[in-house]
């Protein structure tokens, strides 16, 4: 039996898996695909992201340096509001090349990450939790776990089967690239989709990332249309995808926990997860004893500590993307230029450092 069945290897579920692994426990990962594909969200993430992968792969992961944003509450061509930082605010990387470096340090710490396995089944008893994955048609496997990690993604089948409340809201994310270089510096953020935003972000040699998000019931592949054209750019490789906004009261049953898109563990104002669910795979892999049901109270208390004020101050800062237009500018102008925030943590925007940019 194992101690821990994870599944989905994305960075939250590759995390865990290698920080469980490190910790003496033996952990089978099911991905139902290749790790990494299909692409579904952007790579666009804070300079901590080096802390979680090994030194050696950070050349071939890096694509590109950013050191501020130029805001719009209108289209292309807008006079837009300049936020930026003397050193990288960000960094753009290769999405797919992370979820397979992180997987392959889940495998090296002796996690047994598979493939081609999607799970169809999680039946969770009083001792343990049966995982069931068809692996090729016609074909399934059995193992048995004494805990199972959903790390599954926003539309979780492992919160499903536990009976776990769903997230708050979802979103509908869309993205495509253009290949066209791009070394620029700025990413540009357009406060013109409803309750959200659109984008444009410079990947240098690999082209530029374009991606708008919005309530589903918005039509956001033709706001997404309108974007790029008014850009003029010529994308391919469009991809669509679910936002989890909002995590539920509880994300954890008797033997099942969630980390990551899966208990909506996002940045309420960017809608980015990748070093949330990281930060809560670390947590649960330091809180909880799969032989203890009692210890994921430990992972439930412990995550919150670790994110709950960021993510309460990121839904406030979220809520200023709905304000009318003359606020927004008027806002925008009174906050821009140097700063010294983290993208991560809007907790950050009371810092000295920032305070002393804002009104020096």
């Amino acid at each position: 039996m194992y101690d821990f069945a994870v599944v989905g290897a994305g960075p939250a579920g590759s995390r865990f898996a290698r920080r469980a692994a490190e910790a003496g426990h033996d952990v089978v990962v099911f991905e139902k695909g290749e790790v990494g594909t299909p692409l579904a969200c952007s790579g666009h993430v804070s300079t901590d992201i080096w802390e979680y992968v090994p030194e050696n792969a950070r050349p071939t992961l890096l694509q590109n340096r950013v050191f501020g944003a130029r805001f719009h509450t209108e289209g292309p061509g807008s006079s837009p509001y300049h936020f930026y930082k003397r050193e990288p605010v960000s960094n753009v990387i290769d999405r797919v090349g992370l979820d397979r470096t992180l997987a392959a340090c889940a495998r090296d710490a002796g996690a047994d990450v598979r493939e081609g396995h999607t799970v169809t089944g999680i039946d969770e008893r009083h001792d343990r939790v049966v995982v069931e994955a068809s692996v090729a048609e016609g074909t399934t496997t059995t193992v048995e776990a004494r805990m199972v990690a959903g790390c599954d993604g926003p539309t979780s089948r492992v919160r499903r089967a536990a009976d776990l409340d769903e997230p708050d809201e979802l979103l509908h994310g869309v993205l495509a690239f253009d290949p066209e270089p791009d070394e620029g510096n700025y990413v540009d953020v357009h406060l013109t989709a409803p309750r959200f935003f659109a984008w444009r972000i410079p990947r240098g040699d690999a082209g530029v990332e374009y991606g708008l998000a919005a309530p589903p019931d918005d039509d956001v592949k033709a706001r997404f249309d309108r974007l790029t054209a008014a850009y003029g750019a010529e994308t391919a490789s469009f991809c669509s995808g679910v936002i989890p906004v909002g995590p539920p009261a509880s994300v954890t049953s008797e033997r099942v926990f969630l980390i990551g898109d899966a208990a909506a563990q996002t940045k309420p104002f960017t809608g980015g997860g990748i070093l949330y669910g990281m930060r809560a795979a670390d947590v649960a892999a330091a809180t909880i004893d799969p032989g203890d049901p009692d210890s994921l109270a430990d992972y439930e208390a412990g995550w919150r500590d670790e994110l709950a004020t960021e993510i309460r101050l990121g839904e406030a800062i979220r809520a200023c993307y709905s304000l009318p237009e003359p606020v927004q500018r008027a806002g925008l102008w009174a906050l821009s230029g140097e700063i010294g925030v983290h993208m991560d943590e809007p907790s950050s925007f009371f810092s000295r450092d920032h305070l002393r940019r804002l009104f020096s």
